[in-house]
């Protein structure tokens, strides 16, 4: 039986739908409109791009967008200057700056400086520290996507067998905190992992974050397991450049009961879940009720 594909393009369009109506409700009951701010550094054409679409979104759902765009060349001291106004400014609820940054700038010391209320990315080591010990936290988007279309599919996770592969403090760690708070059993593997392909067969729950192409091969998937593949990898195939993910889609899929497809699966969640954190952030700053169903 093929696997059921998990659409997080049209998962994530429910997701901003709800934000929409959240921040229409939010600015028509206490005239609050979240506004968002976003720092890109450099001319990276990528980055551009996903600053655009984050700006277009932003406006959707209702918000602010500011967007406040530096030369590479810009020294450490004025981007925190930059940060430190944005974090007084009270029109601004969330703000995240784009990554990666130039060489020359301390990208920790950077991302620290951000007040962790309106850290919408969730790297502040406060909100990494709060999420480890089950506080309340800023959850980082892409995780929280994933978490949300784990439990659109599942419903209730407590007692599932979860392998998150990757170790990244972006999605692997915040991803296996995240199943722990959902009371799932949690391996953390890696590409060191001894017989990581025994490890991911014992799994109902299989997350894909390892950053190498197709790895994850359909012999490693235990028939009827959940795979959600964070993955997005650009290899050449038949002279045209093309878009896979961590794992071999076909083979994953018919063994798996459920999975992400890439592109269409993880990826569209994760500006969705910039929005909801953005909401939530607004919120919070201002003492209200949090979204309902948009955070972890």
């Amino acid at each position: 039986m093929a696997a059921t594909i998990l659409d997080g393009k049209a998962f994530a369009g429910g997701v901003r739908a709800r934000v929409r109506d959240q921040v229409a409700r939010l600015r028509a009951d206490h005239g609050v409109v979240p506004g968002l701010a976003v720092v890109l550094v450099g001319e990276d054409p990528a980055s551009t791009v996903y600053v655009r679409n984050k700006g277009v979104q932003t406006v959707e759902a209702g918000m602010q967008s500011f967007t406040h765009r530096l030369e590479a060349s810009v020294a450490q001291a004025d981007l925190l200057a930059l940060i430190g106004d944005l974090n007084r400014d009270p029109m601004v609820h969330g703000i995240l700056v784009q990554l990666p940054l130039p060489a020359h700038i301390d990208a920790d010391l950077v991302l620290n400086a951000i007040d962790p209320r309106k850290d919408v990315d969730g790297f502040h080591i406060s909100n990494v520290g709060r999420l480890a010990t089950g506080q309340k936290a800023m959850v980082p988007c892409t995780p929280l996507g994933c978490l949300m279309l784990l439990r659109a599919h599942l419903g209730d996770l407590s007692g599932q067998n979860a392998v998150v592969i990757g170790r990244s403090n972006i999605v692997g760690k915040p991803m296996a905190q995240l199943l722990l708070r959902d009371n799932c059993t949690v391996t953390l593997a890696h590409s060191r992992s001894r017989d990581l392909a025994a490890i991911v067969r014992r799994a109902e729950i299989v997350v894909a974050a390892v950053g190498r192409p197709e790895m994850i091969q359909g012999d490693w998937i235990a028939p009827g397991a959940t795979v959600i593949d964070v993955g997005i990898n650009r290899v050449l195939r038949d002279g045209k450049q093309v878009l896979v993910g961590d794992c071999d889609f076909a083979g994953c899929a018919a063994v798996a009961g459920a999975i992400t497809p890439v592109p269409g699966g993880v990826g569209p969640m994760t500006i969705a879940c910039l929005l909801a954190n953005t909401l939530t952030a607004a919120c919070r700053i201002h003492g209200l009720p949090e979204p309902a169903g948009l955070t972890a």
